[in-house]
């Protein structure tokens, strides 16, 4: 392969990597923007009325085992209880309910912390639901006859807009495409990426910033379709349909570990339960 082709080929995987991230961006922005635009905005007039919004939110996965609250992607109030053994679970449950799984509550004998997740791929939290979280709180302490303390609001939205917009950079699914080999399904056990029936071949994708050692996990998604091409005389294409040659494959890798490197920066790694929640 000549220098310019080498070159073009490099080009190309950098122009695949760039409309992936576009696309999660505006993904990312049309969510916020709806969620924005349904979602409560105000605090309520009537406060003593039950809530009965309309929600655009997607249903949300389980909290991952593990997870605890992080600086800047949740707002963590600290409990101090006066006494062990206090009805704390059942003076959390309204709290619970109303914000389901964007909430935590770790208990440590008489210190708790009690956590609402200000960001995830939908964006930032109005303003209107932290005054409500922490409202919730103050009231559930008083009920336990527990101290409260509370960091300010504006300072932590703040710093949670600061890294969403790290995290629309780093939010990116790569997709390779297996065509030519048939409809026949195709699965791959205990992988990271998924596989998804097209009606010429499969698609892999990869979920980077939920996935741990995204560029180990990408090598591995990349030689399972160069070796389906290859045993079905198929071939690996982009988005475009334009052939992803090794060269190009290296490339996106090395653009895979650089996102890392970006996340760890700034305390996430990629797979683990504070990525899976900020990611979800």
């Amino acid at each position: 392969m000549s220098d310019l082709q080498v070159g073009l080929a490099v080009i190309g995987a950098l122009a695949v990597a760039a409309v992936l991230i576009y696309n999660r961006w505006q993904e990312r922005r049309v969510r916020g923007q709806a969620q924005r635009t349904f979602g409560s905005g105000h605090t309520d007039v009537l406060l003593g009325e039950e809530r009965r919004e309309p929600t655009l939110e997607p249903r949300r996965p389980a909290v991952p085992p593990g997870a605890l609250p992080a600086e800047r992607v949740d707002y963590v109030m600290a409990l101090t209880l006066s006494s062990p053994g206090a009805a704390i679970q059942e003076a959390w449950a309204p709290v619970e309910q109303r914000f389901a799984r964007r909430v935590l509550l770790v208990i440590d004998h008489l210190n708790v912390r009690a956590a609402l997740q200000l960001l995830s791929r939908n964006g930032v939290v109005s303003d209107a639901e932290v005054v409500e979280f922490r409202s919730m709180v103050e009231t559930m302490a008083a009920q336990l006859g527990a101290a409260v303390r509370a960091p300010e609001m504006r300072e932590a939205l703040d710093a949670a807009r600061e890294l969403d917009r790290i995290c629309v950079d780093a939010d990116i699914q790569v997709a390779l495409h297996v065509v030519g080999i048939g409809s026949q399904p195709v699965k791959f056990s205990d992988e990271a990426f998924e596989a998804v029936a097209r009606d010429d071949g499969v698609t892999l994708t990869l979920d980077v910033a939920r996935t741990a050692e995204p560029s180990r996990s990408y090598e591995a998604m990349a030689r399972a379709g160069r070796e389906l091409a290859r045993a079905r005389g198929g071939r690996v294409v982009d988005d475009t349909g334009r052939e992803v040659d090794e060269r190009a494959l290296a490339a996106i890798g090395q653009q895979l570990e650089a996102v890392r490197q970006r996340l760890i920066g700034c305390g996430i790694e990629p797979g683990s339960p504070l990525a899976l929640r900020l990611f979800s």
